[in-house]
């Protein structure tokens, strides 16, 4: 007689965290309509998950839509306001987009929560381009 499985129904179905790490993967991969499918199984498991909405965001951006990625970065920093990274990348968006105003206004907060100095010659070279359009 087969053991009796008493273990939870979906205890072996993949967590929020591990589909994130998975659209991660595949996000490193240029596989981006595959990481935002695996995204978006996070975020339906759990829409509180501020990175996979933050990953999400990559990977729209990596699908050149970028006005549903900086969507997606809102929702993960409205979520946790304290997530530099996100703040980052928003930023990084923005700037693409020549939104240099709104930008600078993301770099500072990522830079508020930690100075890293990728983040602080980002900012930088936002502020050269703005310069450099006002001068132009």
């Amino acid at each position: 007689m087969p053991p009796i499985d008493d273990s939870p129904l979906g205890a072996n179905s993949p967590s929020a965290a591990d589909l994130t790490a998975q659209g991660c993967d595949l996000c490193q991969q240029a596989q981006f309509q595959p990481a935002l499918a695996a995204f978006d199984q996070a975020i339906a498991l759990d829409d509180t998950y501020c990175t996979a909405w933050n990953n999400r965001a990559n990977a729209l951006c990596g699908l050149n839509r970028q006005a549903e990625a900086l969507a997606a970065y809102d929702k993960a920093v409205a979520l946790n306001p304290q997530y530099h990274q996100a703040w980052f990348n928003r930023g990084k968006l923005l700037a693409e987009i020549g939104a240099y105003g709104n930008a600078v206004e993301s770099y500072n907060r990522a830079i508020a929560l930690q100075a890293d100095p990728v983040y602080l010659h980002s900012r930088a070279d936002i502020w050269i381009k703005k310069q450099l359009i006002a001068t132009a």
